[in-house]
Parts: C-alpha cells; sequence; structure tokens
C-alpha cells in the first residue's frame, strides 16, 4: 500500500510530462478503439446487408445438397415448412427457390443458363428482388410464363425487354423441358459472374417446366441479426422435425464467402500492431528519461532500505496507474466519437451498388471488443515498456547515486 502511495505522488510530480504520456497512451487506446469498432461496424453491415439481400442468414437444404447439388435432391412439400419457421424466434421471412441448369435462346443467340424459380412475393420480402431490377418490371405475382434474365446474359443474348426466350433443359421425370417466356425484365444482383448466367422464373412456372410440383431445392431464412446464428440454426432443425432437410448458416453455404471475409479482417491488427507500437515507444521513451533524471532519489531510497524488489515495483506502479487514468478517459472519447460514427457512418469517397443495396457509408458498432482489446494492449504495453527502466531503477548504486545532481 505504501508503495502504491508514493507511486500515486509521483506520477503526478512531473505534470507536463504526466500529461504528455496519459495523452499518448489515451490517444492510442481510443484509435485503437475506433478501429477495431469501424472494422467490427463495417464487416457485420456489409455481411449483414449482403447475406439479407441475397443468400439469406440461414438456409433449408435436403442433406447432401450442398456437397452435390443435384436436381433430384429436394425440399417437399416446402409449403408445411413456412408456418413452421415462422413459430421459430428471431426468424424474420423465408423465401423457396428452385435450381437447375440448361440453354437459352433469343432470336438466333443461345446460351447455357442458371434457372431460378422464386416466389416473387416472398423473395421481395425476403430479399428485395425487386430492388434488383434495373429495368423493366418484376414477375406477376401469379404465373404468367414471365422470364426475368441477369444483365450480363441479356448482353450475351442480345435480349431485351419484350423479347421471348426459349429455354430447354431436363425434367425431373426425364423428359425434355423446353417452354417459352416473355423477358419482362432485367436483373443486376450485384455478382456479375452469376449475373452471365442468371435466368429468373416464377417459381410455379420453374416447377411446371422441371416436372417438380411442389418442391424446391432452397428456403432461405432471414432473421433479426448475425449473432448466434448457429442457435436459430439449430431450433430450426428442431421444429421442423426432418431429419431429411438440413439448415445451415451462412458460414457454411458461403465459404469462401466468409474466409475472405475473415482473412480481410485480420488486416485490422496490423493497424493495431502499429498504434500499440507507437504507444510503447512514447512511454518507454518517457519512463526511461524519468529514470534517469531520478537517479539520486532511488540511490537515497536504496541508502534508507528500500529494497530493489520495492523501487522496481514502484516505477512499474507509476506507469499502471497512468495507463489507467489514459484508459478511463480513452473509453470515454471513444464512446463518443464510436457512438457518433454509429449514427452517421463515414462517407466512402465512392459509393457502390452491390445486392441491389447501395453502399454509400461505412458504420462503427459499439461492442465489448473495441474497449477491452485496447485496454488489454495497453496495459500490457505500459508494463513490457517500464520493465527496462524500471530494472535500471532497482540496480542504483547508492553512493554513486546519491553523488549526481
Amino acid at each position: 500500500m505504501l508503495t502504491f502511495k508514493i507511486a500515486l505522488r509521483n506520477s503526478f510530480r512531473q505534470k507536463r510530462r504526466t500529461t504528455l504520456t496519459v495523452l499518448t497512451m489515451l490517444g492510442g487506446f481510443a484509435l485503437a478503439s475506433i478501429s477495431i469498432a469501424w472494422s467490427d461496424g463495417s464487416y457485420a453491415y456489409v455481411i449483414d446487408m449482403f447475406t439479407r439481400n441475397q443468400m439469406g442468414h440461414i438456409q433449408l437444404h435436403r442433406a447432401g445438397y450442398l456437397d452435390r447439388p443435384s436436381l433430384y435432391k429436394t425440399v417437399d412439400d416446402y409449403k408445411t415448412l413456412g408456418p413452421a419457421l415462422e413459430t421459430v424466434e428471431r426468424v424474420q421471412d423465408w423465401a423457396p427457390r428452385l435450381y437447375s441448369s440448361g440453354l437459352a435462346s433469343v432470336g438466333e443467340k443461345s446460351s447455357g443458363v442458371r434457372i431460378i424459380g422464386v416466389d416473387p412475393e416472398r423473395e421481395t420480402a425476403t430479399t428485395r428482388f425487386d430492388k434488383k431490377v434495373t429495368e423493366g418490371r418484376s414477375f406477376s405475382l401469379a404465373p404468367s410464363q414471365e422470364a426475368l434474365l441477369g444483365t450480363g446474359l441479356a448482353k450475351t443474348l442480345k435480349a431485351k425487354v419484350g423479347d421471348e426466350v426459349v429455354i430447354v433443359s431436363q425434367g425431373a421425370d426425364g423428359s425434355i423441358a423446353n417452354d417459352l417466356y416473355r423477358i419482362v425484365g432485367l436483373v443486376s444482383s450485384g455478382d456479375a459472374f452469376g449475373d452471365r448466367t442468371a435466368l429468373y422464373l416464377h417459381l410455379t412456372d420453374a416447377q411446371e417446366l422441371l416436372v417438380l410440383e411442389n418442391r424446391v431445392h432452397e428456403i432461405a431464412v432471414v432473421v433479426d441479426g448475425l449473432d448466434d446464428l448457429d442457435e436459430v440454426a439449430a431450433a430450426i432443425q428442431t421444429t421442423i422435425q426432418q431429419p431429411e432437410v438440413e439448415a445451415a448458416t451462412w458460414q457454411e453455404f458461403a465459404r469462401s464467402f466468409y474466409v475472405a471475409m475473415r482473412a480481410d479482417q485480420q488486416g485490422s491488427w496490423i493497424m493495431l500492431f502499429v498504434i500499440i507500437l507507437v504507444v510503447a515507444v512514447g512511454v518507454l521513451n518517457t519512463v526511461l528519461m524519468t529514470v534517469l533524471e531520478r537517479r539520486r532519489e532511488y540511490g537515497v531510497l536504496r541508502a534508507i532500505g528500500t529494497g530493489p524488489g520495492q523501487v522496481f515495483r514502484m516505477v512499474v506502479m507509476e506507469v499502471v496507474i497512468m495507463a489507467v487514468v489514459s484508459m478511463i478517459l480513452g473509453s470515454v472519447v471513444a464512446y463518443i466519437v464510436n457512438y457518433q460514427l454509429s449514427i452517421e457512418g463515414i462517407a466512402l469517397p465512392t459509393a457502390f451498388t452491390y445486392g441491389g443495396v447501395t453502399f454509400d457509408r461505412l458504420y462503427t458498432i459499439i461492442n465489448a471488443r473495441s474497449f477491452y482489446i485496447p485496454a488489454v494492449c495497453i496495459i500490457l504495453t505500459a508494463v513490457v515498456a517500464s520493465l527496462v527502466p524500471a530494472q535500471m531503477a532497482a540496480r542504483v548504486a547508492p553512493a554513486r547515486a546519491m553523488r549526481t545532481h
């Protein structure tokens, strides 16, 4: 306790130096906190918008479909699953989808396509499908032999709204599936590669074409947030009571996207390392200067019986006290800035559109990580930076130090 009192008194003897040291650590804490909050907030925003507007947060498939998609691995009688899904806590909307491949022809132009059957009403409610239609209109609510083309596919086929497209594929009963549809709109999903092959049909039309009545390949589910998706998926699995149907989170069915996001997110640690390095150099410089200026004081302490360990602890404690003060003040500054940026966001130099959503600014998020990680880093940095100066102070020779003026 006595060592703490002496350290506390010494911390405020050189007010200018103490203030500069506290400001250095405060700035490091605030920058680290804002950096983490911006990183977490930006990725959470992009991931939520991408999953919410395209893939869904959770998807239901026939067991084994994700490993090897097949026309025959379907979720049967999907309409009975809808009411069950709506009873699961946190589930907001769901949308059934059907997939196949085929050949599409417009006039003399032909191209391989990915046929995507969607329920226009449910897809719009779940992923804002109508916002992705860049030309023409979306489907009529009732099946009307209508088709929507991805913008890239339309360019390949030289197709425009009002043209007719012939689709040839294979039915689930082994027959040749073919029919004529009228193009009513063009779709930009945000995935340029996917838009080169995407051909959308009303779900009922697609089921009739592929002989898959009342069957789909996928049910996309949107929930009220990205937290604890595994628990929601488990709740869905328990509720539907169909062991042949599997509920998977976006981290599973969009593995490559998840890995890319995680890898890119790791880059934020480089920024954190640079901030901590600057803080460490500043603290080390200040403490070293303090120890050199106070050699005579340490010599007197040693001469009256103070042990090297006590001197060592006193120097370290002085730095820790300044670190704690900087953390408290830094938390206040970081909270104010993060709160403001979580509401107003940070404007991007150039806005971009993805999945029918325009991103013109990114937002921070106030979470525990943005405070405890900088706190731990600042404390550890302060302690490590003070070890060498503290060791120098503890090894001061009393007689020689007391002759220092």
